[in-house]
């Protein structure tokens, strides 16, 4: 239950961030996709645990509204803004992943993964 109430809590704060992000900048396409990579370089590099990862950055980054774009893209259009969301959040984790050293969490509370 204690779990549940930290990814909820961290899922507020990162869907708060992202929408205050998004007001500021004007939204769109291009910048879910740079919060999208930034979420999973940042996932990559420090393997939060739940409050951090499945939380903020759960909440921070966005697959209904990158569903929602790429359905108002044409044909190529959509293609090439899914393989740009694929290739740069994978290659974000990775990336991430390779610079940060990070260990994997214990998954047991708010802190990360870094020893």
């Amino acid at each position: 239950m204690r779990t549940s109430f930290l990814v909820g809590a961290g899922a507020a704060v990162g869907a708060l961030a992202r929408f205050a992000l998004t007001a500021a900048l004007g939204g769109g396409a291009m910048l879910l996709l740079f919060i999208n990579v930034a979420g999973s370089v940042a996932m990559g590099a420090f393997r939060p645990g739940p409050f951090w990862g499945k939380g903020v950055l759960g909440g921070f980054t966005s697959f209904a509204t990158f569903a929602l774009y790429t359905g108002e893209f044409s044909a190529a259009g959509a293609a090439a803004y899914v393989a740009a969301t694929v290739v740069g959040c994978v290659g974000g984790w990775l990336i991430g992943a390779q610079r940060g050293g990070a260990q994997p969490s214990n998954a047991r509370g708010i802190e990360g993964g870094r020893q």
